[in-house]
């Protein structure tokens, strides 16, 4: 158990320096003190002068001389060395009051009776750090006389509990004197005595501390400042670089004639937005230039809220706002005609050729879908001659359309109706009519449904002699064959009816069909050598040509076809 003494490696005593020897003051030496001689307190202290300056006793006690001390040296500037026969004869030494400590450790609290002083060593740095060999060797070892008792180890430098009380060092001579940079350190004082720790290299620790303690707090300070002054950079200006992202540089925003945006620039200046109100009614589409008149070219269905005295309000693709006025319209065609005047820089965009197209040819719509205008969309034909009929809502069917439209899978939403669908040199092959929706919402406000990528297109061919015949007459005429159909009919193809809607006749007296020889009850099944299935079908191929042009129909009459060829005769439309 350690008890409280202090570990580690232990010096042993003979390792001090031997003291300087005493020498009389004067002409005569002092005589040694003997065994009757009273004790000198301890701490009590003797120091007799001489040539080589004041010599502390090493004990707290009066100690006789030892036989055996080496006769000090004369200092510098001392006199003579006293004669021999001048000192005391040497006497017995007495016996210690008790037997030697056998474990060489004196009492705490202060020095045995007979415990040698603590050793008087050269000056070592603080903390044990071995001297440096330009401060001097330490001096050889000697051998304690006999009788004393065992050499015992020094005092650590942590002593716990007490430490024992402060012995006098004696002064050594000028030969072993500590150099000057050392000063006068005791190294078994105790500590805040008036010492003052050194280093290694001679310098007080303290000071040390204090030079190392303002470093600190120096960097510290320019660290603050330092980190004040990066972080309100970063603040500033985002990072010690501005972050640039790579971009393309400025290029040509020309395009192909051909591309999408080629055909796009090129036809939206000639395309309008309307707005048109009236009869308690309003709505959008689309239209586009026809010449340079001020013609306007839309879908019937666009312009119905102002057929009778409503308003409609053209834009421009360029924001410019002006007034139309309906000029005509055919509810079979689903096409009108509306006019502006005084309005200059118009563009008519091309027309084309609808009977041309191929199914796969690319093309793009033009328009205002949900009022967004200037929307460009692109996709191909994706059918041709469509029969398709729209509208019907009056319930007379007055208004409904019959079409052979060209099926588009160009987007197409409410609002892209009266636009131009035009082809890859940006001619007007169709106009944006229909769409089939996934339900059956309709109206301006609700349950309109998108496109679902079936779009229908009136062809350019047919609109044109209709638009022709608005802008020249007003009102557009119907090619005919003279008979009533029977609507209702479940059959392959399309029946003459048994009687007309007013009683009469199902073949008119006089018309192509009664020329032809088509008989009531006949059954139609061609047109052209194309197959027609529904009574619809039939006025859709019908319609898709002029009055005057001449036909041929596949008759199925008691279960035995014929071929009749009729010219188409002339109705005018609604």
């Amino acid at each position: 158990m350690d008890d409280g003494k202090p570990s580690g490696p232990k010096a042993n005593w003979w390792s001090r320096p031997a003291a300087a020897r005493r020498t009389p003051d004067g002409p005569e030496a002092e005589p040694a003190g003997d065994d009757s001689a009273p004790a000198r307190p301890a701490g009590t202290d003797d120091v007799p002068s001489g040539p080589a300056g004041p010599v502390r006793d090493a004990s707290p006690a009066t100690e006789p001389l030892r036989e055996d001390a080496p006769a000090a040296e004369p200092g510098p500037g001392a006199g003579a060395p006293a004669p021999t026969d001048a000192l005391p004869a040497p006497q017995e030494r007495p016996r210690p009051l008790h037997d030697p400590d056998p474990y060489s450790t004196p009492p705490y609290g202060g020095p045995g009776p007979w415990a040698p002083a603590p050793p008087v060593q050269l000056p070592t740095p603080a903390h044990g750090t071995p001297l440096p060999q330009e401060y001097g060797a330490a001096p050889a070892p000697h051998t304690p006389p006999p009788g004393f008792p065992p050499p015992q180890p020094p005092l650590q430098h942590q002593v716990p509990h007490q430490l024992p009380a402060p012995v006098p060092v004696p002064t050594l001579s000028p030969a072993l004197s500590p150099s000057p940079q050392w000063g006068q350190y005791d190294p078994w004082s105790a500590p805040g005595q008036g010492q003052q720790p050194f280093t290694q290299y001679g310098e007080p620790a303290g000071k040390r501390r204090r030079i190392g303690t303002a470093a600190v707090v120096l960097l510290a300070f320019a660290g603050c400042v330092l980190g004040g002054a990066v972080g309100a950079y970063i603040e500033r200006n985002g990072g010690f670089t501005r972050i640039e992202l790579p971009q393309a540089g400025p290029e040509s925003t020309d395009r192909a004639p051909e591309s999408v945006a080629g055909i796009a620039a090129s036809a939206l200046p000639g395309v309008v937005t309307l707005h048109v109100s009236g009869s308690g009614e309003q709505g959008t589409g689309t239209g586009f230039v026809l010449d340079g008149k001020g013609h306007i070219l839309t879908n019937n269905h666009v312009v119905q809220p102002a057929s009778s005295s409503g308003e409609i309000s053209v834009t421009f693709s360029g924001g410019q706002t002006a007034r139309a006025k309906l000029v005509g319209k055919d509810s079979g065609y689903d096409l009108a005609v509306v006019k502006v005047s005084g309005v200059s820089g118009l563009k008519p965009l091309p027309l084309g050729n609808s009977d041309n197209v191929r199914v796969g040819d690319p093309v793009v719509a033009i328009g205002a879908p949900f009022d967004l205008s200037n929307t460009v969309t692109s996709g191909i034909i994706s059918a041709k001659e469509r029969p398709i009929t729209a509208g019907g809502e009056k319930g007379d069917g007055s208004d409904i359309s019959y079409v052979d439209a060209l099926q588009t899978d160009a987007p197409i939403n409410p609002g892209n109706s009266g636009g131009p669908l035009v082809d890859g040199r940006a001619r007007v092959i169709g106009i944006n009519s229909a769409i089939r929706a996934a339900d059956s919402g309709s109206g301006v406000t609700g349950g309109q449904s998108g496109s679902i990528g079936l779009g229908f297109a009136i062809p350019i061919n047919q609109a044109k002699r209709v638009a022709e015949e608005l802008i020249n007459t007003g009102k557009a005429t119907h090619p005919v064959i003279g008979v009533s159909l029977d609507m209702e009919y479940a059959g392959d193809g399309a029946k003459v009816g048994a009687k007309a809607a007013d009683g009469g006749s199902a073949v008119t007296g006089g018309g192509p069909g009664d020329k032809a020889g088509i008989r009531p009850g006949d059954v139609i099944t061609e047109v052209d050598g194309q197959r027609v299935h529904s009574g619809e079908e039939l006025i859709v191929k019908i319609r898709a040509h002029r009055p005057g042009d001449r036909l041929e129909l596949t008759l199925l009459r008691a279960g035995k076809e014929r071929t009749v060829s009729l010219t188409l005769g002339s109705a005018d439309g609604t």
